[in-house]
């Protein structure tokens, strides 16, 4: 049993993305980037509930193409002239979702034709000349940990939305957090009840977002809020555009209207924005709805200052003092030593 998805606490930017990705698969997927300890595999699996085949695909990072896409019996089609399909796990995932946990461990090559096909919701195999396509509509779910490496930019850019997660914010929130994975662990079930009816209501609403999200349109004035955001960012291309349009019109149609506003745009704009942004445009100020990062003061683990510092010197108390001016003194040269007597 799955942590039930409207019993999540905080990471509020987190479950924005993954519901949209719910409602509209082909935005190309999310990629979740964190440090670990902030329930990336949690939220991701507390998906699974909401969408309709409720699947959810696992795969591995040793994982081979033939395994991820299928594959075609050759034997068979030549002796019956019939393709014979072995499913992967792509069909398996088929309206659910497949995640990939460190994603930027796995091999280049399968997360170029994973994000293809998330991009496109059809998988194709051909071998030698013969060929078999059929519907792989996924949610596609990348996590991954920065300090075990880097996705390459190219993939990076691929991906629809991308949450960097911080660490737990405050206090509060991290005791919310606490107290509800205590009480799932001890009871899975009587938690999952409790939170039943958050969780059909929820459910309810993606199914019906998902329904309505295709005949959502949008204005001029909304495109060219979008088109200045992405001029503004200085991203490269018009995926930007695109991604961030469909995200609005998701966004939309789960909050139940008929047309897309300027504040759905403002409201997924940095999940579109945050990895396609150029160094030149993101340079002297932080994302916006990113948090500031401000390191705090160096101090002793007790919060006390260290003896003997003045106020001035107690924010660096732990630096080597600076070098100070030494006065030379002369120093008489020395005298031949003379040899002994005998």
């Amino acid at each position: 049993m799955s942590f039930p998805f409207s019993a999540l606490q905080g990471q509020q930017q987190l479950q924005t993305a993954l519901l949209l990705v719910a409602v509209d698969p082909l935005l190309g997927g999310v990629l979740v980037e964190g440090p670990r300890g902030t329930a990336k595999s949690t939220s991701a699996r507390a998906l699974a509930e909401l969408l309709p085949a409720g699947r959810f695909v696992n795969l591995p990072l040793g994982a081979t193409e033939e395994q991820l896409v299928g594959s075609l019996d050759l034997e068979a089609a030549l002796q019956s002239s019939a393709v014979q399909f072995r499913p992967g796990l792509l069909a398996q995932a088929h309206q659910g979702i497949l995640y990939v946990d460190e994603v930027n461990l796995l091999a280049d090559g399968l997360v170029d034709l994973l994000l293809d096909v998330s991009a496109s919701g059809i998988n194709r195999i051909e071998r030698d000349g013969v060929s078999h396509q059929h519907p792989a509509r996924i949610a596609l779910i990348g996590t991954m940990n920065p300090e075990e490496g880097q996705l390459r930019p190219q993939l990076l850019d691929r991906f629809g939305l991308f949450v960097q997660l911080a660490n737990v914010p405050d206090v509060a929130t991290r005791k919310a957090i606490v107290k509800a994975r205590m009480a799932f662990d001890a009871d899975p079930e009587g938690f999952a009840a409790q939170h039943a009816g958050a969780q059909q209501a929820l459910a309810r609403r993606v199914a019906t977002a998902r329904e309505i999200v295709a005949s959502l349109d949008w204005s001029d004035a909304v495109h060219e809020h979008v088109a200045q955001l992405c001029q503004q960012a200085g991203v490269e291309g018009v995926r930007a555009d695109l991604v961030m349009l469909r995200a609005a019109r998701a966004h939309a149609a789960l909050a139940g209207r008929d047309e897309v506003l300027v504040s759905d745009v403002d409201a997924v704009a940095e999940l579109a924005l945050a990895h396609r942004r150029s160094q030149e445009a993101g340079a002297g100020s932080p994302p916006s709805g990113a948090p500031e990062q401000t390191p705090p003061p160096a101090q002793r683990l007790d919060d006390t200052p260290a003896p003997g510092v003045g106020e001035s010197q107690q924010q660096n108390w732990g630096a080597m003092p600076p070098p100070q001016a030494t006065a030379l003194r002369a120093v008489k040269p020395l005298k031949a030593l003379a040899p002994k007597k005998a």
